[in-house]
């Protein structure tokens, strides 16, 4: 895989045990397919998803060296490991992955035989939210649709790379805390332009029920959706009908395809219930490719709060 090692400084305000103030630009991380990591001085933290492997190379700056397993785009409920994956974790000093089961055969392999590096489920320093699924209520393990758990994350990250080599804890509690900062604007943006959109069209309608986290945070109600937590799921007949119908009932103004998903069945749903299919679709489980303007964490929820507020009835002020 090839290896990410990229500093992002962020907007900075304070935040307990990680200190920073100033706003400078961004740059992107991107992922692309696993290989061992190669030798170097530098500690090798290997990630899993897009998401988690931008917030880990943001905070670990020059210091370390992030190999990410999945690429722009991949899924990971669905992702299954390649034998470059295992050699990547085995020769790792330090493992984040989301955890709350969002990436299961990954975790297997992370927890299987062979693997003695610290590992960390970021996802789950955040209390979840709860799903019912075939009778059993289970954590939801989308989490960073809610900007202040990624700042939890965040916070983690840092202490978790401070614990693991504290002779750079410096710059990782420094990079984290230009990263909290802009998340924090990022956050009060959101709740902004959600505030435009007419109280009685704040509906979410998506193909997969990643969202819960963003409509809990930013005052949406999430209708749906045409499949539940994890992707792997396939909707009958009749639960499209009903989706149709409920569409139609609550009148919503338009309904969002996702990039890591087929879009046919969504697609079918808006034309059987006559409401618009929100172009572009949404980022709900990775990140962009490089160009889509959704390539890093930030820039990935700015473009998916553009794409909801003006598909909804909402204006935008850009970011």
């Amino acid at each position: 895989m090839e290896r990410k090692k990229t500093a992002m400084a962020r907007a900075a305000q304070g935040w307990p045990g990680v200190l920073g103030l100033g706003w400078v630009a961004i740059v992107g991380v991107a992922c692309g397919p696993a290989t061992a990591p190669q030798a170097s001085g530098d500690p090798q933290v290997v990630v899993t998803s897009t998401i988690l492997a931008d917030l880990t190379a943001t905070v670990g700056g020059d210091e370390i060296t992030v190999t990410g397993l999945l690429e722009p785009g991949d899924d990971p409920h669905l992702y299954e490991p390649v034998p470059q994956d295992t050699i990547a974790l085995e020769q790792a000093d330090l493992i984040f992955y989301n955890g709350y089961n969002l990436e299961p055969a990954l975790i297997r392999l992370i927890n299987g035989a062979g693997v003695q590096a610290e590992k960390v489920a970021l996802g789950e320093q955040v209390a979840p939210l709860q799903f019912d699924y075939e009778g059993q209520t289970e954590p939801d393990p989308h989490v960073w649709g809610d900007v202040e758990n990624v700042i939890v994350m965040v916070a983690a990250i840092a202490a978790t790379l401070s614990t693991q080599f504290p002779e750079d804890a410096a710059v990782f509690n420094q990079n984290a805390a230009d990263l909290i900062a802009e998340l924090r604007a990022l956050d009060a943006w959101i709740t902004d332009q959600m505030a435009t959109i007419p109280a009685d069209q704040r509906t979410l309608v998506t193909t997969h029920d990643a969202f819960q986290y963003y409509a809990n945070a930013y005052g949406l109600t999430v209708l749906g959706p045409l499949i539940g937590i994890s992707t792997e799921e396939q909707p009958s007949a009749q639960t499209v009908q009903r989706l149709v119908e409920t569409i139609r009932q609550a009148q919503v103004p338009a309904i969002f395809a996702e990039t890591t998903l087929n879009p046919a069945l969504i697609t079918t749903v808006a034309q059987e219930s006559g409401v618009t299919l929100a172009n572009p679709p949404l980022y709900s489980d990775s990140l962009g490719a490089a160009g889509s303007g959704a390539e890093t964490y930030v820039t990935m929820m700015v473009t998916n709060t553009d794409t909801v507020v003006r598909a909804l009835g909402g204006t935008v002020t850009p970011y």
